[in-house]
């Protein structure tokens, strides 16, 4: 067992190494990833977000905070897209994968069958040479230098990075939309209405009148 000066050493250190990773996303920032933007704001479909292992976790999460500031999207697991669930995919929406290294066996089979469906294509991807890279229409890098896991292993620093990139994301196109504060208690008024019917609904209702 560590003690509590190791313990707090080692959350410092980690905290340190997921701040730097962070801040180098910035040089990611390109004329590329402005394109993604513009490309998911004027299409007419939904944004289909996918990924594998701990990369499926993190999309999950960038799925809701799209759907919750104006930005219609759906979660398909890698791994149940190959079963069968490729038919989530309608015509105009547009699909982002998500993969630190973009090469396992699953986006392997997955990304030439998302290509045959002709929708475009967005990586975020920790390694731009990779297989996925190279399929997709476009791509963000969400390349790290190593893991806050002292093995460079466990995914750490690398799904932060591709949370991180998905706010970029969902930010970038709630400001674009013109989102507003009214908009996000709008979709949180139905959440109160399904859980608390009538408290809380008085409640958004009052929050409501306020922001008039």
């Amino acid at each position: 067992m560590k003690t509590s000066s190791e313990i707090k050493q080692i959350a410092w250190n980690t905290i340190s190494s997921e701040a730097i990773a962070i801040e180098n996303l910035k040089n990611s920032i390109n004329d590329d990833f402005a394109r993604c933007v513009e490309l998911i704001y004027n299409s007419k479909g939904r944004v289909i977000v996918t990924g594998i292992g701990k990369s499926a976790n993190i999309a999950t999460k960038i799925v809701s905070t799209l759907n919750s500031t104006g930005t219609p999207a759906i979660f398909m697991h890698a791994a149940d897209a190959v079963h069968g669930d490729l038919g989530t995919i309608q015509e105009e929406d547009i699909i982002i994968c998500l993969s630190k290294s973009g090469n396992t066996p699953e986006i392997k089979v997955l990304a030439p069958l998302l290509k045959l469906f002709g929708n475009k294509l967005i990586a975020i991807v920790g390694n731009t040479d990779s297989y996925l890279a190279r399929q997709a229409d476009y791509v963000i890098n969400a390349t790290v230098e190593r893991e806050a896991c002292p093995n460079n292993l466990a995914p750490t620093s690398s799904t932060t990075a591709q949370l991180v990139m998905g706010d970029a994301l969902a930010v970038s196109l709630l400001e674009c939309r013109g989102f507003t504060v009214k908009d996000l208690h709008v979709s949180i008024l139905a959440v109160h209405w399904v859980n608390n019917y009538t408290s809380e609904w008085q409640i958004s209702i009052s929050i409501m009148k306020n922001l008039q």
